[in-house]
């Protein structure tokens, strides 16, 4: 082999091994949200929570007073459709026009609407977050086995500003049961096959090259030079 070449596959080699974690993450990224922007979009949005009264305003006399009678007609009129669904992303925090316009969406979505209903009609509420669920509270709403302070991490109170983070108090399997449930299951076959494919064929990689370095190892060894 050429002397070029060969110093070129050798620094391959030593990039490889050396950035194998990273290249490991960046594919299942990449399969998972070929457009970054997404992610980065969805983060910015659960984070500050964008309610906007204005974009519900044609359907407030379909909505009663009541928060608890509000929160029911919301689930009534947004179907649940996981994100996978709706934008081929495991996770995805919309806008409001894009949950109005699908006409569904998962919890997110829901809470997002449901949210700005309250605002339009100047009730008070506190959006929560948990590693499995996001939801709205407001006086009078009633906690349930998903809806409570012990599994939340994240509460935004939009009147105040006040944000607070807290350790969630949720069981190991329920949380990988849900992931599964919400992540895997609905995954699209052909992106299960290009994320698994993509992972078998690194880590092959991955093994071929420890073989060959420690082949040439041996080789060296044996000719009595110092490696």
């Amino acid at each position: 082999m050429p002397d070029g070449l060969e110093k070129s596959e050798n620094v391959f080699r030593r990039a490889f091994r050396r950035y194998f974690p990273l290249i490991f993450v960046l594919w299942i990224f990449f399969v998972l949200y070929p457009n970054p922007l997404n992610l980065i979009n969805s983060i910015h949005r659960a984070l500050n929570f964008d309610a906007d009264p204005g974009a519900v305003e044609f359907m407030l006399n379909d909505f009663p007073s009541d928060p608890v009678d509000i929160e029911k007609a919301v689930l009534a009129g947004i179907p649940y459709h996981r994100d996978w669904e709706l934008y081929s992303m495991p996770w995805y925090c919309p806008s409001i026009e894009e949950v109005l316009e699908r006409e569904g969406g998962d919890c997110k979505a829901r809470a997002l609407v449901l949210a700005s209903v309250l605002e339009a009609k100047n009730i008070p509420y506190q959006v929560h977050s948990s590693p499995m669920h996001t939801w709205v509270g407001y006086e009078g709403k009633q906690e349930t086995s998903s809806e409570n302070t012990q599994v939340e991490f994240y509460q935004y109170d939009p009147e105040t500003g006040e944000r607070r983070f807290q350790i969630p108090d949720i069981g190991l399997s329920r949380l990988m049961n849900s992931w599964r449930r919400q992540l895997w299951t609905p995954m699209p076959t052909d992106r299960r096959v290009l994320l698994i494919g993509g992972i078998l064929a690194l880590i092959v990689a991955r093994v071929i090259l420890r073989k060959k370095k420690a082949a040439r190892y041996d080789t060296f060894t044996e000719k009595g030079v110092s490696v």
